[in-house]
């Protein structure tokens, strides 16, 4: 380390912080990760577990639009917005339709597809050196079809993945069965994508990166960031408590609430929090290998820590509402179409803030605004998916390192 380097600053200790401040301590720099709740509940508690890596297509898709106003009207639909929330929301919305025109689909669905493509090439080395290889399921993903309707409805999906080369195969009748013994006859066709593996606890993950980061000499601090102050560069963080961290860079991952961060500089995007649920059920009664994904009833349920968690579903409704378990009820219901021997008794429920942008393409690059300011957010269903890529990508830039892709697709400045 140069004389002239300060502590990085990684505000926000999620998926996406603690494993871009692991990176960057693994190569040398001082950093410091600053969090405001330390349990690390948030979305990277609860997420579906799954490392997706087909699943990158932009929400904003045409299809996507088409079947919008059925969702909406249904309160038990895979999209809710709540009432109070759309003034708020329109201007957000505004920027999802410009992203629907094909040609900005094309290159959101290129971008995607870019990042998801390198996805193994950067996890397994993380996790070879953190020794958690073991956390890292080798079981895939299937997406599950009650019939040729809905297969075909799902048809733009497996024709992106063949354009871009990521691998599936489609069975049908006793092939499903033979894989995951509990999922209903009524489910007539699957698709597998043996490379949407799974991490065992997605918790337990975040809760250990952040013990070999400690190991390896960083330095956490708890508090919530209220400014910053500058010279010719972001060079201090000021907390709430009247604390100051002196640095020499920043990086702003604080996920749906990175776009309170960016304001403080200036620098405001369009970042809104998708809300999710789950139910994590710890005596379901069954056993599985695989993940699942039901596109027609829009959930997933995987085998996670011990047990098996139900989840899916959209609300938009801000960082401060409460939550609304109904749809995490929903979802449990749904899931029993596919395995009717799920048993659902004395479940967990949970709701958590997924970060979003319009586009549904993480921003990941350099403050337009300030020297030695990044940003890594926005990443959507995919923190964790993206996590040690972006972690590779952002340390290239904090080094002053070429990264080994274009990130002109992700920068700040395209809102």
């Amino acid at each position: 380390m140069s004389n002239n380097e300060g502590p990085v600053a990684v505000v926000g200790a999620g998926i996406i912080g603690t494993t871009i401040a692991y990176e960057l301590r693994r190569r040398g720099r001082e950093v410091v990760l600053i969090e405001r709740h330390l349990d690390g509940k948030g979305a990277s508690y609860g997420n579906m577990a799954s490392i997706a890596v087909t699943e990158f297509l932009p929400a904003s898709r045409p299809s996507v639009w088409a079947q919008m106003p059925k969702w909406l009207l249904d309160p038990q639909g895979p999209v809710r917005i709540r009432p109070s929330y759309m003034p708020k929301l329109t201007p957000w919305f505004l920027r999802f339709l410009e992203a629907s025109r094909p040609s900005r689909v094309k290159e959101l669905e290129a971008a995607g597809a870019r990042l998801c493509s390198r996805v193994y090439e950067d996890l397994m080395p993380l996790l070879n050196a953190a020794g958690l290889t073991h956390m890292l399921s080798e079981e895939g993903c299937l997406s599950l079809y009650a019939d040729e309707d809905e297969f075909r409805a799902d048809r733009e999906h497996i024709e992106v993945l063949e354009r871009f080369g990521f691998r599936h195969q489609v069975l049908g009748g006793d092939a499903i069965r033979d894989l995951e013994p509990a999922l209903a006859p009524k489910i007539a066709k699957a698709v597998l994508f043996p490379d949407n593996r799974s991490i065992v606890d997605p918790y337990r993950l975040l809760l250990n990166l952040r013990e070999k980061f400690l190991v390896l000499g960083g330095r956490i601090e708890q508090g919530e960031v209220a400014g910053f102050e500058h010279g010719d560069r972001i060079n201090t963080v000021r907390l709430a408590d009247g604390r100051s961290i002196d640095t020499s860079d920043i990086v702003l991952c604080a996920g749906a609430y990175t776009g309170k961060l960016s304001r403080l500089l200036g620098e405001p995007i369009p970042l809104e929090t998708e809300r999710g649920y789950h139910t994590q059920i710890m005596a379901p009664g069954i056993t599985m290998r695989h993940s699942i994904i039901w596109p027609a009833r829009a959930f997933m349920v995987t085998p996670i820590a011990g047990g098996i968690r139900v989840g899916g579903t959209v609300e938009m409704a801000g960082l401060d509402a409460a939550p609304d378990y109904r749809r995490a009820k929903v979802l449990v219901k749904r899931a029993q179409e596919a395995l009717p021997s799920l048993r659902a008794d004395e479940p967990a429920e949970w709701m958590g803030h997924r970060p979003a942008l319009p586009d549904t393409v993480p921003i990941i690059g350099p403050s337009a605004k300030h020297r030695g300011v990044y940003y890594a957010t926005g990443h959507g269903h995919l923190g964790l998916t993206y996590a040690a890529t972006t972690a590779r990508l952002i340390g290239d830039l904090v080094k002053r390192v070429q990264p080994p892709i274009d990130l002109k697709p992700y920068r700040v400045e395209r809102f």
